[in-house]
């Protein structure tokens, strides 16, 4: 089995304003509307490849938490966030007040791998992804974090992407004993479970169809900022 962890499922006048307005703004994206996506009133611009790293460094400005908790249906999993890897750290912290990962699935586990979470297979989630936009995180491979048990992860993108970059709204939690060092160098880790674990363990070890998904759909109900 070839094992790697790249995304399955899944102008200048784009400048970005740095208002408080926008920086600090939250939106409930599991309550949008239809016409929530043509908004003139957003609070913070539809993000892309061209703004979204300026949106992110005044972001990181603004927004130290680096502690959530995540919900599962199988217990909760805590995680440390980490300050070094900041523009994946921002754009958790950004996604989780947004709550999009509400109701989002673990849809592609590999026992003895990794748990990998944050899509789905419902218009909810392509319909928050099309309000917050579409974009990728460049790689931050080299802060010295290594693949090993219990570390948080970004997968790359499943378009041609011979450098890696992130797909921004997806992660993954290395299960394996011993760690999955492969992996070191080719996906940003940005944090690490603190405590879980064994929540993880449980996800990993449930049956799965040939694509890897569950074969009983495992939801995130909620991640929530501890500090």
């Amino acid at each position: 089995m070839f094992l790697n962890c790249e995304d399955k499922k899944s102008n200048t006048k784009n400048k970005v304003e740095t208002s408080k307005v926008i920086v600090d703004s939250v939106v409930d994206t599991n309550k949008l509307t239809d016409a929530d996506s043509d908004s003139l009133t957003r609070p913070f611009p539809r993000l892309n490849s061209k703004n979204v790293m300026e949106f992110f460094l005044e972001y990181d400005k603004k927004h130290k938490e680096n502690k959530v908790r995540i919900t599962t249906d199988f217990g909760t999993i805590d995680i440390l966030l980490f300050n070094e890897t900041k523009f994946h750290r921002s754009n958790f912290i950004f996604l989780t007040k947004q709550k999009y990962f509400n109701g989002t699935q673990f849809y592609r586990v590999i026992n003895n791998f990794m748990v990998q979470a944050g899509s789905g297979d419902d218009k909810v989630t392509a319909k928050k992804r099309g309000y917050i936009g579409k974009y990728l995180l460049p790689p931050d491979t080299k802060r010295g974090f290594k693949h090993d048990r219990g570390v948080v992860s970004m997968p790359s993108s499943d378009i041609d992407n011979p450098h890696k970059l992130a797909s921004p709204y997806e992660f993954f939690i290395v299960q394996q004993r011993g760690g999955a060092h492969f992996l070191d160098g080719d996906y940003t880790i940005f944090g690490r479970v603190t405590s879980g674990m064994d929540v993880v363990d449980k996800i990993a070890a449930v049956k799965t169809d040939d694509a890897d998904w569950p074969l009983q759909n495992i939801y995130i109900r909620n991640v929530e900022i501890l500090e």
